[in-house]
Order: structure tokens, then C-alpha cells, then sequence
């Protein structure tokens, strides 16, 4: 009806929801509970026990089998199989894994010159095909389910392979798309470019797919269904039984999934950021259980630090120069040559005569170093250039710091009685958190001073 304003949930199952057919059961099982979860967004099968291989690990196995020798008829049986397995669990006819197969094969008989391109047509048949699944098993028990087609419903994304953002007028496109009647099964983790090519998010990307659906069509929530009951203060295999967090800022969550949470993929927040979209974290495995809600704010009455978190694979560049100060645009000159070289910095702590430049170790290689440490001394004429790799980033973040004193003595305090040393710290303007960098090899020593300092 005109002007009736509808309700909708848009629920996100990860890998472990979607594993094989008894956890596809309870996903489905959830959705059909709530009549306003009609816009539900898959990942490709995780693993289904610690020995097992992720479905999207076994198409990247397949895409490399493929650009190497030309061939990969094992691999892309191994992706199938996967499938069939699933397929029988749930006792679906074998129509749908002929469906799966001549998909397969329609990727693999695609052009590999842009190897890039290649790789992310193959790692998307992971959602697409998992989509295609959860949906026929919904029409098998009666449910009126369907297959959205990303590229139908209008999902653009930049041409960035494996690295891609959404474009701004795929809001209006998914907003006008997304208006089909009974449950929509949407792939997440891909969408397409303007010229029509499969483009993937980073991995873990199917986050991003749901909140961006969660923002176009406006939804009342966006839940997030994993394999934890919540969302933890520290990272579980590190610190025994942390404290469980019900609460936390869209600020507070995007720090801490940059500094290595893994709950949610950290480019997830900005979408539903922007139209205020609560996140609700749920259990795939104990629906019942509240989980921990992701909100625009939050009263900040448990103390200063919300969350502690440490993410490695960080190296730094270390600059120095008599008089830097003085000299005018040494600062855009310098981060200039990285943007030359399609290089994103992380941070840039500096002092009068020094700089350091914090970037992601897996950009930075070898020649890439040799490259910018060149042009940094014939460019700028510095008087030395240290590059430090195997770094980590440990993170101290709350929304209650900001009206608390102390906090950065209290976690040196911490962190030298633990010896380990600090080697770079950086608090945000804001004072949601405060970074320390250290060696990566220290990073758990770190998580378990800086929780025991503030939670225990």
C-alpha cells in the first residue's frame, strides 16, 4: 500500500551458519521464526570442524589451479562435492547440483589475462551458489524464497578486484530491486561494476553486503548471526572466559574490528553507520541468546575501556631529518610517493624531526620497500630511513576514556610490568582508544596486561 511503511530485518548467516545441511536447517529455522526477517544475506560454507577448508578457500585453490596449468577439473570437483554433500543433507534433488556445476564451469571457461578478475569470478561462486542453495531448501519446506541476482538487484561496486566499495547509486538501485514478496536469499561478498564484472569485497566481505542492504532499504535491524553468543571484551583464545559486551558504539566496534576483532569485518559500520541501523551480533547456534547490540550511543557506566584488541601483520617506516619541521609540504610530499606507489597508510606518528608511516605488511614488499625507500632519500634528502617489519597494533578502546584520567599511564604501567615495549602510541582526537605499537611477537602478552589491568 502507498505510503505503508514496511518493516524488515536483514539478517547475515557467516560460514560456520552455512557449513553443511544440519546448520542450514537452523538458519532456515531462524528466518521462518520472524516474518520481518525477509531479507536474508549468505556466506559462502565455512568449515565444518577445525581440520576442514573453507568453500572460498577451495575456489581460490581452484582459480590458481586453473591460471598455472590451464586445467583444474579436481578442484572444481572438491567445490562441487561440497555442494552435492550439502545438497543431500537437505535432501534437495540433484537438479540443484547440476545448477552448481555448469556454473563452475561457466566461470572456469573465463578469460584468466586479468588474473585479478579471474580469481574474484571464482571466489564469488562460493555466496552465489550457497544463495542458491538456502533458497531451494526454503521452496522444498513451502516457503515462498528466492534468489536474488546481485547483479538483477543492482548492486555496483567499484572495479578494485578483491579490494572493492560500493557505489552510491547502488543504494537507490537495491532500494527499488528489494521489493519482492515472501524471504529474499542474497550472496554476499560480491557484487558487480559498471561494466559488468564480478568484483569481490575483502574477505569477510558479506558483512559489507548486509549492511549495505540494511541501509538501502532502510531496515529496523541488522543481525549479524555467527557462532558466539557475544561479543567479547578481548579475544577468547587469549584471555579465559572475557568479560561478554551487550552493548557497544558504532565508534567503539570500528576500532576494535580494525585492531583485529573478528567478529565483524571493519569496513562493515558505514553503511548502516550513516542511517543509524542498530547491529544485533547473534548465535546461529543459540538464537535465543540477546547477543550484543552495535548502536549510534551508550551510556558509559562500566568503566573506561569497552574492549581490548591486537591485530599483527603491521610494518613502519621511519623517517628522519634534521629540521622537518620547518620545511613546508614535507608532510604531502612524503605520502605522496606512497600514493604513487597505490600505497594505503594506516598512521603517521611523527615529532620535530621524525616521521614514522604505519602501513599493512601484505602491501609492502620487498621491491615495493626498495622503491619508496629510492625516492624517499633522492626526493626528500633525509638523513635515515628504518623500516621496521613484523609489527603489531594493540588497542585500548572505549567511548568512557574520554571523561576518565589516566588511562594511557595505567596501560604503559600495564604493558612495561608484562615487558613488552612500546615502540609507537597514537590516541585518536576523539579518545575512543589509544594504540600502541609493539612487536608482533608480544601481542598476547599485550591483550592479557591490558585486560587484567582493565577488566580483572
Amino acid at each position: 500500500m502507498k505510503g505503508q511503511v514496511v518493516f524488515m530485518k536483514v539478517s547475515k548467516f557467516g560460514g560456520t551458519s552455512l557449513a553443511n545441511g544440519e546448520q542450514i536447517m537452523k538458519v532456515c529455522d531462524i528466518v521462518t521464526s520472524d516474518p520481518l526477517r525477509t531479507l536474508v544475506v549468505v556466506s559462502a560454507p565455512g568449515k565444518r570442524n577445525k581440520e576442514d577448508i573453507k568453500v572460498t578457500d577451495l575456489l581460490i585453490k581452484c582459480a590458481e589451479a586453473y591460471i598455472l596449468k590451464g586445467i583444474a577439473e579436481d578442484e572444481m570437483n572438491a567445490v562441487i562435492m561440497r555442494y552435492d554433500e550439502i545438497a543431500k543433507e537437505l535432501g534437495l534433488s540433484n537438479e540443484i547440483t547440476q545448477i552448481i556445476t555448469d556454473d563452475m564451469k561457466r566461470r572456469l571457461s573465463g578469460s584468466v589475462t586479468n588474473e585479478a578478475k579471474f580469481m574474484d569470478l571464482l571466489k564469488a561462486a562460493g555466496e552465489d551458489n550457497s544463495a542458491k542453495i538456502v533458497a531451494e531448501y526454503l521452496k522444498s519446506k513451502g516457503y515462498d524464497a528466492h534468489y536474488i541476482d546481485p547483479k538483477a538487484a543492482g548492486l555496483l561496486l567499484s572495479d578494485e578486484f578483491g579490494n572493492a566499495r560500493v557505489l552510491p547509486e547502488s543504494y537507490d538501485n537495491l532500494k527499488n530491486s528489494l521489493n519482492k514478496s515472501g524471504i529474499m536469499i542474497f550472496p554476499g561478498f560480491f557484487g558487480y561494476s559498471p561494466e559488468g564484472d564480478v568484483v569481490t569485497f575483502p574477505r569477510g566481505g558479506s558483512d559489507i553486503t548486509g549492511s549495505i542492504l540494511a541501509a538501502a532499504v532502510k531496515a529496523e535491524v541488522y543481525e549479524n548471526f555467527t557462532d558466539v553468543d557475544s561479543v567479547y571484551a578481548a579475544n577468547p583464545n587469549i584471555i579465559n572466559s572475557p568479560k561478554p559486551i551487550p552493548v557497544f558504539t558504532y565508534r567503539e566496534m570500528r576500532e576494535l574490528s580494525y585492531a583485529g576483532f573478528s567478529v565483524l569485518h571493519e569496513e562493515t559500520l558505514e553503511p548502516v553507520y550513516h542511517m543509524k541501523i542498530p547491529v544485533n551480533i547473534k548465535n546461529t547456534n543459540n538464537p535465543s541468546a540477546p547477543g550484543t547490540m552495535i548502536v549510534p550511543q551508550r551510556e558509559s557506566k562500566d568503566g573506561p575501556v569497552v574492549g581490548i584488541a591486537c591485530d599483527k601483520g603491521f610494518c613502519s617506516i621511519y623517517i628522519s631529518k634534521y629540521m622537518m619541521n620547518r620545511e613546508v609540504g614535507f608532510g604531502r610530499k612524503l605520502l605522496s610517493i606512497f600514493e604513487d606507489e597505490e600505497l594505503s597508510y594506516e598512521h603517521t606518528p611523527s615529532g620535530i624531526d621524525n616521521i614514522s608511516v604505519i602501513l599493512r605488511e601484505k602491501q609492502f614488499d620487498k621491491k615495493t620497500e626498495e622503491n619508496i625507500s629510492k625516492r624517499i632519500r633522492t626526493e626528500l634528502k633525509v638523513d635515515d630511513i628504518v623500516v621496521e617489519r613484523d609489527q603489531a597494533l594493540a588497542m585500548i578502546v572505549g567511548e568512557g576514556m574520554m571523561h576518565t584520567v589516566g588511562n594511557a599511564s595505567r596501560a604503559t604501567k600495564a604493558l612495561a610490568e608484562a615487558g613488552v615495549n612500546i615502540e609507537m602510541i597514537n590516541q585518536g582526537s576523539s579518545e575512543v582508544s589509544i594504540m600502541f605499537g609493539i612487536k608482533a611477537t608480544d601481542s598476547d602478552n599485550a591483550v592479557k596486561a591490558l585486560y587484567k589491568e582493565f577488566f580483572s
